[in-house]
C-alpha cells in the first residue's frame, strides 16, 4: 500500500515541530490529527492544529512548560491542554476511549491505544493523524473516503450518534463542506431514525452547527437531505412549510457577484419574513442579539421591488434599517438567479443597481435641529418632535436637496 505523507508549511514550522519533540520524549507519541490533516489532504486551508498523545494531561502541562509553552488546563476532565506558543493555540488531547455516554456528555478514560481514540471519533476524514515527519496515519479507511468525498460513520452509525446525538448536525455540516454526490446511505437513515435524540441538545449547540453549515461555499444539497431526513425541521420548524429553493439561486448570486457566503442570509433565505416567528426562532436558539436583530430588520423592511424609483429608496434607506433592505434585495436577486426571461433579466438589472444605491447611501446630514424649530416658535415637546418628524419626511422626498430655510418655511 503506497504511503501518504503530507509536506506542509504549517507541519514544518519550528514551534509546532518542538511541541511535538517535547510530547514525544522518553517513549512517548504525539501526532496531529482531525481538521489540519483532513484540509491539507484536500488541498484546503488549515487554520487549527489539534494535537493527539499518549502523555496524560499533567504531564502534557509538565513538558510545555519545559518548553517554554504555556500550558492552559481548558478541558481537562477530557484530556485537553491547550499549549499556547508563540502565541498560538494548540489543542493538544491525551489519546482515550469512552467510558459512558449519553447522547451528550462523555465519561473517558485516557490509554495508550491509536486506534481506540481513532474509532471513537465520529467520521473517518476527521480521525487521520500525522506524524512530525508529515507520515499519514489511517487506522479508519479515512483517505479512501476523502479521495470519493465520501462522509462516513466510523463503525456503526447508529452507535456513533447515540454516544452524541450532535453528530447528526455535523453528518450535514460535513457533508456540506466535504461530501460529494448523495451521503452516505447508511448515515442518513440513520440521522433520519434517530433525529428525536435532537431535542436533549442545548440551543447553543445546535445553532453553532447550523450557522457552520450554512456557512459552506453550496449547503443547499446538505439542506436537502437534511430536510428529506426530518432534521431541519426538527431544529428549523420555521423552514418547513416555507422552503429551501432560494439557496441554490444565492448560492448562484453569490458567486456572480462575489459576495461572501453569508450564514444570516442563508437563513433568511429559507425562514418566513415574520417578526414574530423569527423573534421566536431567535429566543429558541439563543441568537446574539446581533444576530436576533438582523433577523428583525430584514422581516420589517419591505420586499424589494425593482420598479421603486431611486428617491423613494433613499428615503426608505433614510428612515429604515439599512441592513434589513439590503438582506431584502440581495434575496430578490437570488430568486431571479438563472432566469433567461427578458422580463427576469431586466428586473434583476434594476435589483442590483438598487443594492449599489443601499451598499452607497450615505445622506448629509439633516438642516434642521431642535433649536431652529424653538427660533420660530415650535414649542418643546411632542409638537417639536412630531414637526422634525414632518420635515424629515418632506426633506427625504425631495432627494435629501431642501434646504434649511425652504424647510422651515414650509411649517
Amino acid at each position: 500500500m503506497t504511503e501518504t505523507r503530507i509536506d506542509a508549511e504549517w507541519l514544518r514550522d519550528e514551534t509546532l515541530q518542538r511541541l511535538l519533540a517535547a510530547l514525544a520524549e522518553r517513549g512517548e507519541g504525539a501526532r496531529v490529527v482531525g481538521g489540519a490533516v483532513r484540509n491539507t489532504l484536500l488541498g484546503l486551508p488549515v487554520t487549527d492544529i489539534d494535537i493527539a498523545t499518549t502523555v496524560l494531561p499533567e504531564e502534557t502541562s509538565r513538558r510545555a512548560e519545559a518548553a517554554g509553552f504555556k500550558p492552559v488546563p481548558t478541558g481537562l476532565a477530557h484530556g485537553t491542554i491547550t499549549v499556547v506558543a508563540a502565541g498560538r493555540p494548540f489543542e493538544v488531547t491525551t489519546l482515550r476511549r469512552d467510558v459512558e455516554t449519553d447522547g451528550r456528555h462523555a465519561r473517558v478514560a485516557f490509554g495508550r491505544d491509536w486506534e481506540a481514540d481513532a474509532t471513537r471519533r465520529d467520521f473517518t476524514i476527521n480521525a487521520l493523524y500525522c506524524e512530525a515527519d508529515g507520515r499519514v496515519v489511517d487506522l479508519v479507511g479515512g483517505i479512501a473516503d476523502l479521495e470519493t468525498r465520501t462522509l462516513r460513520f466510523i463503525g456503526d452509525a447508529a452507535s456513533r450518534i447515540e454516544e452524541d446525538y450532535l453528530r447528526i448536525l455535523r453528518f450535514f455540516r460535513f457533508f456540506a463542506w466535504y461530501g460529494a454526490g448523495r451521503p452516505d446511505a447508511e448515515g442518513l437513515r440513520a440521522c433520519a431514525r434517530l433525529k428525536s435524540g435532537l431535542a436533549q441538545l442545548s440551543a447553543e449547540r445546535v445553532w453553532a452547527e447550523l450557522r457552520k453549515l450554512l456557512g459552506a461555499a453550496d449547503p443547499s444539497r446538505a439542506l436537502l437531505w437534511a430536510r428529506q431526513a426530518g432534521v431541519l425541521s426538527m431544529v428549523l420548524p420555521e423552514s418547513e412549510r416555507w422552503g429551501i429553493d432560494t439557496i441554490h439561486g444565492l448560492v448562484g448570486a453569490e458567486q456572480v457577484h462575489g459576495w461572501a457566503p453569508d450564514a444570516l442570509l442563508r437563513l433568511e433565505a429559507i425562514v418566513p419574513p415574520d417578526g414574530e416567528r423569527l423573534a421566536e426562532l431567535a429566543r429558541r436558539l439563543k441568537l446574539a442579539n446581533a444576530e436576533r436583530d438582523r433577523l428583525l430588520a430584514f422581516a420589517l423592511a419591505a420586499p424589494a421591488d425593482p420598479s421603486e424609483t431611486d428617491q423613494s429608496l433613499r428615503a426608505r434607506l433614510y428612515f429604515g434599517d439599512r441592513g434589513g433592505i439590503r438582506d431584502r434585495l440581495r434575496l430578490a436577486i437570488a430568486t431571479r438567479h438563472g432566469r433567461s426571461e427578458a422580463a427576469a433579466i431586466g428586473e434583476t438589472a434594476r435589483l442590483n443597481e438598487q443594492l449599489r444605491i443601499a451598499d452607497m447611501f450615505d445622506p448629509p446630514a439633516f438642516p434642521v435641529s431642535g433649536e431652529d424649530l424653538k427660533a420660530v416658535g415650535v414649542q418643546p415637546g411632542p409638537v417639536l418632535g412630531a414637526a422634525l418628524d414632518r420635515l424629515k419626511r418632506l426633506w427625504a422626498e425631495s432627494g435629501f436637496v431642501l434646504s434649511r430655510d425652504v424647510l422651515l418655511s414650509k411649517l
